[in-house]
């Protein structure tokens, strides 16, 4: 699936577009990701700032899907564990970047090689349009090369020790 179209269908999930979250870029070799969420009536809290869960939420599937298409078909990557810390009230619309670079792919590739599950924790900030940290939340990953990856790799291999 190309980027842009992605971004369109995450803006039309009912979960982001009931509570005003919105992808504003996906680039296209799917390393970078902006979300934001705006501080509306019908999503503040008690208190009238940004619902926590809202806030867990504009971030909980992001790095699962960045690494997914990086990585390729031939891995399991799913969301493994995920925690958050409210640093400060959000007042206002709140944002979250990702960045998966090169060197965090090439870490899984060479982790999961062997076959085994690997686990790795990824941080992203919450903050305000002036950077002020709302949250910090942490998810882990679960990245595993699949069986027929596997079974081919070491078709590879074998050849090469041949």
């Amino acid at each position: 699936m190309r980027a842009s179209t992605f971004r369109r269908l995450m803006n039309l999930w009912p979960p982001f577009l009931f509570n005003s979250i919105r992808v504003q870029h996906v680039s296209d070799d799917w390393s970078e990701l902006t979300v934001v969420l705006r501080l509306r009536p019908w999503n503040r809290n008690y208190v009238r700032t940004q619902f926590g869960g809202n806030l867990f939420a504009m971030t909980d599937p992001f790095w699962m899907l960045l690494a997914m298409h990086q990585l390729g078909k031939d891995y399991f990557v799913w969301d493994k564990a995920g925690s958050i810390d409210f640093v400060s009230p959000g007042r206002e619309d709140v944002y979250a970047h990702f960045r998966l670079t090169p060197a965090m792919v090439d870490d899984l590739r060479t982790a999961a090689a062997g076959g085994d599950k690997v686990l790795r924790w990824f941080d992203v900030d919450v903050v305000t349009r002036s950077g002020e940290v709302v949250a910090r939340v942490r998810k882990q990953l679960y990245v595993r090369l699949k069986p027929e990856a596997r079974a081919a790799s070491q078709d590879v291999e074998q050849a090469r020790a041949a």
